[in-house]
């Protein structure tokens, strides 16, 4: 049976025999197509058929069979769209980085939101657009000594767009001509856990013949905050519960020089309400000497030895480190040392961190990040 728009049942359908739904139909049998109404489905099909009365000439029985919802020849849900935009993006920050950039940030909205990418805009013009693991940008290419205000929107995947955020503004700084001259590095480094997804941390001052211009923060090699140049400390949220965080803090100028990494500072943040204990190795330590390093690190307190730890190099797992029976150090308190023999070049640079073989078979959290150049 053929119905508007070029759609068709199955042959089973129109011959009379089993149909696509298990249910033979013929269409000498009386199918109609009922005169068109607003519906969110563009074609419903009300099929009948005639029945034999038990005495005198047959009648037609209206007997709903099946009841399609068509567009064309494919089968839709009949579905409300989704128009309910995300909310507007929180916590929009704009701090300049040079003469000619502004580091923009935000928070990230709420999972329910659905949220696929964000817009940045410069005085209402789209500047750069982000996926929704993205939560910060440098918008560059400005000109110096200028305010600008920069909203973020949300948009999701049915194409809401929020409301834009509350506009954050900036000013860059005068333009420094030939300055190749980086500043020195934040001299000290110190941090503390707020709870399970907070850090506060704060650094020293550093110096530049032209001034410093923001502090960047960094952990694992990747910049995930920018302060002022007049801050010395800043809150960090967003992080994972029962996780060691490795944070250094570089000085920036207004020619974009970067310094090079102040001291590291490892942070810990506290298992979530009921999750038990911290699963990391704590005081991870990697000492390069001519053929070999020696990594040491206090077992987590899981109740018991722990028998095995996998070893993560330049970000990828190269062996598990194994105990024997007996020789598995105690749960919580014991001092564990091993030593790797490489054959590496002297000069070649490697980044470890480590993780312990919980009880339940899964792997616990990491320990902190250790940075070392293997020597000859």
């Amino acid at each position: 049976m053929r119905v508007a728009g070029g759609g068709e049942l199955g042959r089973g359908a129109r011959d009379g025999g089993e149909g696509p739904f298990g249910q033979g139909v013929e269409e000498a049998a009386g199918a109609r197509v009922l005169p068109h109404r607003p519906h969110p489905c563009h074609i419903c099909l009300d099929l009948y058929e005639e029945a034999e009365a038990e005495e005198g000439p047959p009648v037609r029985r209206t007997a709903p069979l099946l009841a399609l919802c068509l567009a064309g020849t494919v089968l839709t849900a009949c579905t409300a769209a989704d128009t309910t935009p995300p909310a507007a993006p929180a916590g929009i920050t704009a701090q300049a980085g040079s003469a000619t950039s502004v580091h923009v940030m935000w928070q990230a909205a709420a999972p329910a939101d659905a949220v696929t990418n964000y817009q940045v805009f410069q005085a209402g013009r789209l500047v750069r657009e982000l996926p929704a693991d993205k939560t910060m940008v440098d918008v560059t290419g400005l000109t110096p000594q200028t305010s600008y205000a920069f909203t973020v929107r949300a948009r999701d995947a049915a194409g809401n767009t929020s409301a834009p955020s509350a506009s954050a503004q900036a000013a860059t700084p005068a333009a420094k001509a030939e300055d190749h001259q980086a500043p020195t590095a934040p001299a000290r480094t110190t941090g503390r856990a707020d709870g399970p997804r907070s850090a506060t941390l704060s650094w020293a001052a550093a110096s530049d013949d032209t001034g410093v211009t923001a502090y960047d923060v960094y952990q694992g090699g990747v910049r995930i905050h920018t302060a002022g140049p007049g801050e010395s400390a800043t809150t960090l949220t967003g992080l994972q519960p029962d996780t060691v965080y490795t944070f250094t803090v570089r000085a920036r100028d207004g020619a974009d020089n970067s310094s090079p990494d102040g001291p590291p500072v490892d942070v810990t943040t506290p298992p979530s309400a009921g999750q038990g204990p911290g699963t990391a190795p704590a005081e991870f330590t990697a000492t390069a000497s001519p053929g070999s390093v020696t990594l040491t690190w206090t077992a987590p307190d899981t109740g018991r030895p722990t028998t095995e730890y996998e070893l993560h190099v330049n970000g990828r797992p190269v062996t598990v480190i194994q105990f024997g029976a007996g020789a598995a150090p105690a749960s919580g308190a014991a001092r564990v040392e091993h030593r790797l023999t490489v054959t590496e070049p002297a000069g070649t640079r490697w980044t470890l961190k480590l993780r312990a073989r919980l009880p339940d078979g899964n792997w616990g959290a990491f320990s902190a990040e250790r940075n070392i150049v293997l020597v000859a």
